[in-house]
Order: structure tokens, then sequence, then C-alpha cells
């Protein structure tokens, strides 16, 4: 790890002035990724914003009649909070889905939408990768891309984005509340993350100086026809080769509404609303699911090794989407 200066902050608007008067700097609040990134170079900031004595650590309810997460409340906090089990099961499950019972600990929710990518070439210095270097090239794409990317890649890169929250935050359509030093600003989750284009080294769309404060969630939860499939190599501590949060809205066994995201499969999680609409006043039929499975994977691309993701993501979508039809209310 190389050297760095090191400040708390005591508030919002201290961390900015501390993280813009610094050059290469960082907040830093769990850690738990940064951290790893900072001990093998792949990450060198040269000074840190400790935020963890931020008042950021409340869920309360929104102007909206939903949940506001405050981006400093851990992982796990936010998965058994009571009003997050009861109102949004889909988003408790997911959490749950990731990491080990010590990483949410210590994870905070702003910094789980911040997770860089697992993908091996980011992590080895000694291979090239856009995304840790721009302009030197990707060695995932002739390399061993088993985890990696099949939508919405790019020449440039085939990374994943690994986190199983966002996953849910994607399918409830999520707002995240961010300030900087031009002010206080609402990012729709669909447009925080990036897909990688010619500048995969540019994973969202948060400015260098702004900080995450809180994530809104919306009244609607889909607490009735909910689940979050995640498709791994061993059932513990491993990232998603698929993972689906399914959300359907019923009227007996018509769907009034539906949501999908997909994990492991691209740079953001995976939305695609035209055909989630495809469902809207149909049965909730096997045969209408595959339809849904097959619009959403369309023009999705293998590289090799991860050339049968593209199948496993179609029968994850079908089966998730059957699983949350078939949940009862009171499960």
């Amino acid at each position: 790890m190389r050297p760095f200066t090191f400040s708390k902050a005591r508030d919002v608007s201290s961390a900015i002035s501390d993280v813009t008067s610094h050059e290469k700097a960082k907040f830093i609040a769990g850690g738990t990724n940064l951290l790893d990134l900072m001990k093998i170079d792949v990450m060198t900031p040269r000074h840190l914003v400790d935020i963890t004595n931020i008042a950021l650590k409340t869920i309360e309810e929104n102007e909206e009649g939903g949940l506001r997460l405050g981006a400093l409340v851990s992982n796990a906090d936010t998965a058994y909070h009571e009003q997050v089990e009861k109102r949004y099961p889909l988003l408790s499950h997911a959490i749950l889905a990731g990491a080990t019972g010590q990483l949410r600990n210590m994870a905070t929710d702003g910094g789980n939408l911040l997770q860089r990518t697992r993908c091996y070439y980011f992590y080895d210095t000694d291979t090239p990768c856009n995304k840790r270097e721009p302009g030197s090239g990707c060695s995932a794409i002739k390399g061993y891309n088993r985890d990696l990317a099949i939508l919405g890649t790019s020449e440039y890169c085939i990374a994943t984005h690994p986190s199983d929250m966002c996953v849910a935050l994607a399918a409830l359509e999520a707002k995240v509340n961010v300030t900087g030093k031009d002010g206080d600003r609402v990012i729709p989750f669909a447009k925080f993350h990036r897909l990688p284009g010619d500048t995969p080294h540019i994973d969202t769309n948060l400015k260098e100086d702004e900080i995450i404060t809180s994530i809104d969630l919306p009244a609607k939860g889909f607490a009735e026809h909910y689940t979050y499939m995640k498709l791994r190599d061993r059932a513990s501590y491993a990232f998603a080769l698929v993972s689906v949060a399914a959300a359907l809205e019923m009227d007996g066994d018509t769907v009034k509404e539906a949501r999908l995201a997909l994990g492991g499969v691209a740079h953001k999680p995976w939305r695609k609303p035209e055909a989630e609409a495809m469902l809207q006043g149909k049965p909730a039929t096997r045969g209408q699911f595959q339809k849904v499975a097959e619009a959403y994977l369309e023009g999705a691309r293998g590289y090799g090794y991860n050339d049968f993701k593209i199948e496993l993501a179609k029968r994850a979508i079908v089966r998730s989407l059957e699983q949350a039809f078939k949940m009862e209310a009171s499960s």
C-alpha cells in the first residue's frame, strides 16, 4: 500500500471541502472494497476523507411514502430493518445474498453502490486493463472471461458490476441523493451507473466532489410477489454468474406490472423496461415469461468462456418470474 494522508470529516460540508482541497482524494466509510484495492495498487489515492462520523446513519420515511436509507447505514442494518423486511423484502433478500455477515456489518449502503468490478484482470496489475489504465487494452475479451459481461459491453471492457443490493435497487427504481460543491441533486438509479463505452474507468455519473447522502425507496415495494435469485459457483461469498431481481404486481393471474433487473451480466444492473412491459395485462404463464426472457437477452454476446451465461440468464428470468408469481402474501 502506498503512503496517503488522512482526515476525519465532521459533516457533509466539511467532507466535500476536504476532498476537493486534496489531489487524488477519496471518501472512505466501511472501506471493504477500497482498502483491498489500495493494498494491491489498483487504486492509489493520496488522501482519504473518513466520513464515518457524519450523521447519515438513519432509515426513515421519505416524502413519497417510501423509505430513505442513510448512506452510512450498514448493509446488515438495512437488511434486518423491520420496515425494509416488511415493505421491501426483495432488497433485504438481495443484501443477504451478498458477501459475508462480517462484511455486511462493515459495508455501507452508499459504499455498496460504488463497488468496483471483480474482473480478474482489473485486479492483476501486470495485465492490461482499460478500467485500471485507460488505453492499455482489455485482457478479458480474449482471456478467461467466464464471470464477465454478456450485455452492454464494448471493445474496451466486458467487466461486470458485482453488487447484489444494486440489482434490487434497480428493480425497485430507487433514487440516489448526492451533494457536492454545486449543491444537491437526485440521480435516478437507472442513470447512476454507466455502461463501459470507451470510458470504462468511469463507473458512475457521480462527480469527484460529490458524496452520496441517502438512497430513496419508492412507496411501492412489491412485497407480495418478488424473488431474488443468485446463481453462483458456491453458496457463500461468491459473486453472481447471473442474478435476477423479479417483482410483480398481480390482479389474480394477470400481471399489472412487472419489474426485472439482472446482475452478473453487465457493467451495471441490467434493466429493459420495454421487455417488462410485454407482461402488462397478460396472464402469468411460463410461455409469457419465456418471451420476456428472450427479449431481455436480445443482443447478448458471449466471449467464449461465458457463452453459457446467455442461456443461463434466460432460464433464471423464467424461474424467477414463476417464483415471484407463486408467492403468497403471507410468505
